[in-house]
């Protein structure tokens, strides 16, 4: 989908932003551009869209070289976020997405209608928020639709320049999730600049390290991790890189499906023998319709006849797609040494236990020192 050729750029100063950069990014994968400040990542991405133009070499976009595609076609084509949002802010949350499709000349209704779509999609109502204008939104809630912009005028193609590097880190990672949950439905091909190895890790399905200008490595997440290519690739990706390998593993991969469970209006003694089958001190309880409510553990079972008089709520949960680092913060939050996986209607799909992080912790070091 995207092709980079020996792709030189020269300032007129003689400085060498990026040298020689060649590497190849699928259809449908995300390829993030990592490195410290001034390596020549976000040079390279504005190269794709000729927001910058190469000194020598060639970029490919389906299999055509990016100066034959007329500039304005080219960047219609091509969705583009960056940190600062460069939202209009004399145009409401609907215009500003449908800025794309204006001109492209879909027809008004259409444009408010697709706004509406990105909006839903990313979780912000659309009837409440379509006619807001930009200073009436949150820090994150521009970020959101300055994303759904770029996904205005459903473009193969997203260059996101640190999306999500202005916010606050609870936030953030909200719409690291909630991005994450849109490429898997919507498969775009997607450049994603950031100096955050995290965030790289998390976010990318093959990293670009780049350092003075010039590509160290390109290879998936675990090979950085875990396979280094030189010393400023180990030195960069860090010492804890069993630790950052919990950001590969999705919940849904080690997750216990078919969980011990009790119902509120089940007699405590049947929970006990169903504890003491299991080895456990704890069951999910689960309502009628499967969904999670809270926890029985052992330590409360002297103190009532049935479970829902000695079950302890939570709100405290994870999703399938949830990686076990964010998993792990969110069980140490809650007390317990099991966390609940649940889908968007809130219906218990497995839990997570302390033990499953610990063997993936396990698995994690034993590649390292492969």
């Amino acid at each position: 989908m995207i092709r980079l050729e020996r792709v030189i750029k020269i300032y007129t100063d003689g400085t060498e932003a990026v040298r020689e950069v060649s590497l190849e990014v699928g259809k449908g994968e995300l390829c993030v551009l990592l490195g410290p400040s001034g390596c020549g990542k976000t040079t390279t991405m504005k190269m794709i869209n000729r927001l910058i133009s190469a000194t020598s070499g060639k970029i490919y976009i389906d299999g055509m070289d990016n100066t034959s595609i007329d500039e304005n076609e080219l960047r219609r084509n091509i969705g583009y976020a960056i940190q600062d949002l460069g939202l209009f802010p004399h145009m409401t949350v609907g215009d500003n997405i449908g800025t794309v499709p204006a001109l492209k000349g879909w027809p008004k209704a259409k444009r408010r209608k697709r706004a509406k779509e990105l909006l839903e999609l990313l979780r912000m109502d659309p009837d409440g928020f379509i006619d807001k204008y930009p200073r009436e939104l949150s820090g994150g809630q521009r970020q959101r639709v300055g994303v759904a912009r770029a996904l205005g005028g459903d473009p193969p193609i997203l260059l996101m320049d640190e999306p999500f590097g202005a916010i606050d880190p609870i936030t953030r990672v909200g719409l690291q999730n909630e991005f994450l949950k849109i490429q898997q439905e919507l498969h775009k091909t997607v450049i994603f600049v950031t100096h955050d190895i995290y965030e790289a890790i998390k976010m990318g399905d093959r990293i670009a390290l780049m350092k003075g200008g010039r590509l160290v490595q390109y290879a998936p997440p675990a090979d950085l991790l875990y396979r280094p290519k030189d010393e400023f690739v180990a030195g960069f990706v860090g010492a804890d890189r069993g630790l950052k390998g919990l950001q590969l593993i999705r919940t849904k991969e080690v997750m216990w499906r078919s969980p011990p469970t009790a119902k509120p209006e089940e007699e405590v003694k049947a929970g006990r023998e169903r504890m003491e089958r299991q080895g456990i001190d704890w069951l999910a309880v689960i309502d009628d319709e499967g969904r999670f409510t809270g926890w029985v553990v052992s330590s409360n079972l002297e103190r009532g006849q049935k479970v829902k008089e000695i079950m302890s709520t939570s709100a405290i949960v994870a999703t399938r797609n949830a990686v076990l680092s964010e998993a792990l913060s969110l069980m140490l939050t809650s007390g317990l040494n099991v966390l609940a996986i649940v889908d968007r209607h809130n219906r218990l799909e497995g839990v997570l236990t302390f033990q499953a992080i610990q063997e993936a912790l396990r698995e994690a070091a034993e590649e390292v020192t492969v």
